[in-house]
């Protein structure tokens, strides 16, 4: 058994379930509730892309409750409102000897198309942070329903003890974003449609956005997966509080899943319920968030 809590899974404008999603028209969902989740067995990493997907073995779940979208900007907003938190792009960066001086000063990560002079496609923004994505030009004025991003580990973290949950494992992740169902090994359906907010083009060159978006989607513009969840492939990428490496290592890296908006058939790939990349604890990114999980609250009756 399946519940639903909190608000009615409403799109605030996109005009029918089965539209094409649009950047204009869509403005997603502003409070998806939580889900409850069954528990059962499912093979973990089956048909790895990439070594470190497999080997595929069976994993079993015990049931939760999992948030229906990721966590947007508004939600944040009001954490860091009631809190005063501080995010860890917004501080002094840990030395770095050898740094570019860019880098000695509080920012992040963020994607750029690289040019025929600078080969590079992240660079170090100064002043990019959550409320800045893309650096100090930029904002989330109107945006309240896109997914937070810029957020290192330790803030979803953060955000997550002040909401009495959790952050999901990775097979929990991975469970969900199966939803019980055989993952295609690209984001679309069988008539071509886009299930996801992936990359269509050659990447990096250029996103022809022929899903609608060339950045990040209001959460929940495409369709719920089997279990009702939004977004659990593509749109950003998720933190999971797996350690990269062996189960019970303490190292400074964390398993994130599900792809982002960058992934493209040519180049990643991952956007796929099994792939699963790592990421530094201490370093967000303009396509890198998270959803929530609770572990404690009882199953529905």
């Amino acid at each position: 058994m399946r519940g639903v809590i909190g608000l009615a899974l409403l799109l605030a404008s996109c005009t029918a379930a089965d539209d094409e999603p649009d950047a204009v028209s869509c403005r997603g969902i502003s409070d998806g509730g939580m889900i409850w989740v069954d528990g059962g067995t499912f093979p973990m990493g089956e048909n790895p892309n990439y070594p470190e997907e497999g080997p595929m073995r069976l994993v079993e779940v015990d049931g939760f409750w999992i948030g229906t979208t990721e966590v947007t900007n508004s939600q944040f907003a009001r954490f860091v409102e009631e809190t005063g938190y501080v995010t860890a792009a917004e501080m002094d960066p840990p030395p770095m000897p050898g740094a570019p001086p860019d880098m000695l000063v509080p920012g992040s990560a963020v994607f750029r198309v690289p040019t025929p002079d600078d080969r590079n496609w992240w660079v170090w923004v100064p002043g990019a942070m959550w409320r800045t994505p893309s650096g100090p030009e930029s904002a989330i004025d109107g945006r309240g329903n896109d997914p937070v991003v810029q957020i290192a580990y330790q803030d979803a973290q953060a955000y997550a003890e002040w909401a009495g949950m959790s952050l999901p494992s990775e097979e929990q992740w991975e469970y969900a974003a199966r939803a019980g169902e055989t993952a295609l090994p690209e984001p679309v359906d069988s008539s071509g449609k886009a299930l996801a907010n992936t990359y269509q083009g050659a990447f990096p060159a250029q996103d022809m956005g022929e899903d609608g978006f060339t950045s990040r989607a209001p959460v929940g513009c495409f369709e719920a997966n089997g279990f009702g969840l939004h977004d659990m492939i593509g749109n950003v990428w998720e933190w999971t509080t797996t350690n990269a490496g062996r189960a019970d290592a303490v190292e400074p890296v964390k398993v994130i899943k599900g792809g982002s908006f960058l992934c493209a058939a040519n180049y990643c790939a991952r956007y796929r319920p099994a792939a699963r990349q790592f990421q530094e604890r201490g370093l967000g990114t303009d396509h890198i968030g998270f959803r929530l999980v609770d572990n404690e609250r009882s199953a529905p009756d």
